[in-house]
């Protein structure tokens, strides 16, 4: 493989790096987790016949998005904690 091609792999790799990302850290990648969690716990609620498994299922769902958001806030403190050593 010539340089060129090498360069073009990496740029290639990059952008596909910086995208995964973007995903991960995304809005629509969070509310669709949230809604697959919610979707979820719901039917184990039923099955289980858990009373208002619906109202119920709001509870760890709000508790998924909650950890999306704090987890933000600890990664910096921890980022610069590490950064300083």
């Amino acid at each position: 493989m010539n340089i060129e091609n090498e360069i073009k792999a990496i740029h290639l790799r990059n952008r596909q790096v910086e995208a995964d990302k973007k995903w991960e850290t995304s809005w629509t990648r969070k509310i669709a987790v949230a809604i697959i969690t919610y979707a979820v716990i719901v039917v184990v609620m039923f099955s289980l016949e858990m009373p208002n498994p619906f109202l119920s299922a709001i509870i760890p769902t709000a508790g998924f998005i909650l950890s999306t958001l704090s987890l933000r806030f600890i990664k910096t403190i921890w980022m610069k904690a590490v950064g300083n050593k």
